[in-house]
């Protein structure tokens, strides 16, 4: 076992490396650095098992694979895509890169994903498709996005970046929706430094997905045979990662059960030490539907306002222990107010986003968890 170090004495995020990362990446040295070999087909393989899709395509990062997702969906100019402002920026970068615009709708209070009836109201003549964000691990209300999707012949894109094993109604995140899209960014509980996934649920998609991965060429079918050579086709980039940071996802993959099943002792840990706080109204816990199994991505508490988290974010670093706020809503970001709108006004997004606070979660901290817990109950008290 080996592990990364830090400057800080509690970080929020330490990845858990199971040691096979530095001989998997010597063999894919040793194979002479191409792409698309033996540590990307192990990969995709193991993706496809646990999401049950046929198609899995490894890309440099989710921004990447959200940017792959949005020339699959043929959106261009004059279309709209409706998303959550509470996300990060690649979501609203992957529509504004084809033309269209980002149209931003609320959240759900209760788990910060996108409201469905908001979604449902931003739908307008010029909608083409939904992004959903499973934020901290908890998938959208996908059933409800589905059939508003169906109902208006709209894609529906899954943001699973942080939901890599999550469960809605016991179906795998990422195949919830006609393309999903994973992060193996440092910061996520399965890591190459960073990486991503694109998981191909429709049948119409796939060929689209395949040419465009390709750099916009039929390369695929010659590697298998079915073409005498390959030539442009489409549209495209150069979205593969290297063998070797395939070789450092796999290993990863290989325990990522084991990392999620420790993250989420961990997450219940915080959940039930802070019962008495949100009982006396100081902090709300993140809350998570019965029909849902996160994934122990994160922690947050919502506190009772901007101030009182500024002051425990405060109290915490002079502490030696990291608590970062998240995501500054995009919706009245210069870049959003420049390529996106929204629907109508998102007092819960900014509510949110004043609020929230996140707490160190990484396998180890088990040691030190407590401290953490004694240093927030105490600043809350």
């Amino acid at each position: 076992m080996f592990s990364t170090l830090s400057a800080a004495q509690i970080p929020l995020n330490r990845p858990e490396f199971s040691g096979n990362e530095l001989i998997y990446a010597a063999r894919a040295l040793a194979s002479g650095l191409q792409t698309g070999g033996e540590f990307s087909n192990r990969c995709g393989r193991w993706l496809s098992q646990e999401c049950g899709a046929e198609h899995v395509h490894l890309v440099q990062s989710a921004t990447a694979g959200l940017e792959l997702a949005m020339l699959m969906s043929g959106v261009g100019q004059g279309d709209e895509v409706i998303l959550p402002s509470y996300t990060f920026v690649s979501c609203a970068n992957a529509v504004a890169l084809r033309g269209a615009t980002p149209v931003f709708a609320e959240i759900d209070p209760a788990t910060l994903t996108l409201d469905p009836a908001a979604a449902a109201a931003a739908v307008t003549g010029r909608t083409r498709a939904i992004i959903v964000v499973h934020y901290a691990g908890v998938p959208c209300e996908m059933d409800t996005i589905r059939r508003l999707a169906d109902r208006n012949g709209l894609l529906v894109i899954e943001d699973a970046a942080q939901a890599l094993l999550s469960r809605y109604r016991g179906r795998p995140a990422g195949s919830l929706g006609d393309i999903g899209v994973f992060s193996f960014h440092h910061t996520k509980n399965v890591t190459c430094g960073e990486g991503g996934a694109v998981v191909v649920n429709t049948a119409g998609l796939s060929r689209r997905a395949e040419i465009f991965h390709q750099k916009g060429t039929d390369r695929s079918a010659f590697d298998r045979g079915t073409r005498q050579k390959y030539t442009w086709i489409d549209l495209g980039s150069s979205f593969a990662p290297s063998e070797i940071t395939a070789a450092v996802l796999l290993a990863q993959l290989e325990k990522a059960h084991e990392i999620t099943e420790r993250r989420r002792a961990i997450w219940a840990n915080y959940h039930a030490a802070f019962a008495e706080l949100e009982a006396r109204g100081r902090a709300r816990r993140p809350v998570v539907p019965d029909y849902i199994t996160h994934n122990g991505h994160l922690f947050y508490l919502l506190l009772e306002n901007e101030d009182a988290r500024d002051a425990l974010i405060l109290h915490m670093r002079k502490r030696g222990i990291v608590t970062p706020f998240h995501y500054v809503p995009l919706h009245d970001s210069p870049g959003g107010l420049r390529y996106a709108r929204s629907a109508t006004p998102l007092p819960i997004t900014e509510s949110v986003a004043s609020r929230l606070v996140r707490l160190p979660l990484w396998p180890g901290i088990e040691s030190r968890q407590d401290e953490v817990i004694g240093e927030v109950t105490a600043a809350l008290r």
